[in-house]
């Protein structure tokens, strides 16, 4: 829930309700799992931009593009940034579905094939898709490249050779802007039920993650 002082805070259950029940910003639909400030500080729109991650342990710079798509190309372009990566991947789950965590619990798989986590993502579209409460990171270590499709439904991909991703993003007309803003630099709320919560256990369990790290 938004914080005292949001764009929040004076509306009635009504406003609350129809700003919670827009989708569509022009010709870009958002999944039910986040929605932005009440005076759309940013306004939801496709694309990618580049940046940098800065390792505060290593001080290591690592290239980084950040995407967003409409709800339509969202998952399959997901999925598609997950080739880069190599046949072999380890897999880690994030979750803040625990109201008494502090931030999000991460999940960590070794060593899938890459054929077989697609198979299982594609049983848990909606999920991904549409919790709040749910993130999911790919990568191979030894290339080293990730994927992360977060639990704002923005895509990710870190590594010092980004040509393989971009090539994926402007095949599906998510057209680079290096100006744009996303939803997680303002205000925004994220969504989450139940019925979410049992699919991320049930997803957990066909990973076959029993290890679990902050």
């Amino acid at each position: 829930m938004p914080h005292t002082g949001s764009s929040f805070e004076r509306l009635s259950e009504e406003q609350l309700e129809a700003h919670l029940k827009v989708r569509r910003y022009g010709s870009f639909e958002l999944t039910d799992a986040v929605r932005p400030s009440f005076d759309l500080q940013v306004i939801p729109s496709q694309g990618y931009r580049h940046d940098c991650f800065a390792d505060e342990e290593t001080k290591v710079r690592v290239p980084v593009l950040m995407a967003a798509a409409t709800k339509e190309e969202l998952f399959e372009t997901f999925l598609e940034l997950l080739d880069p990566l190599g046949t072999v991947v380890d897999v880690v789950l994030e979750t803040s579905h625990n109201p008494n965590s502090k931030g999000h619990v991460d999940l960590y798989r070794e060593h899938i094939d890459l054929p077989v986590l697609k198979s299982t993502l594609y049983d848990y579209e909606d999920l991904l898709l549409n919790d709040g409460c749910t993130g999911i990171a790919v990568l191979n270590p030894h290339v080293p490249l990730e994927v992360q499709f977060d639990e704002h439904k923005l895509l990710i991909a870190y590594g010092q050779d980004l040509n393989g991703f971009e090539d994926v993003l402007r095949d599906r007309k998510v057209h680079c802007n290096d100006q744009m803003k996303f939803i997680t630099e303002a205000e925004h709320v994220h969504s989450s039920s139940e019925e979410y919560q049992k699919q991320f256990e049930e997803l957990k369990t066909r990973l076959g993650m029993d290890s679990m790290f902050d």
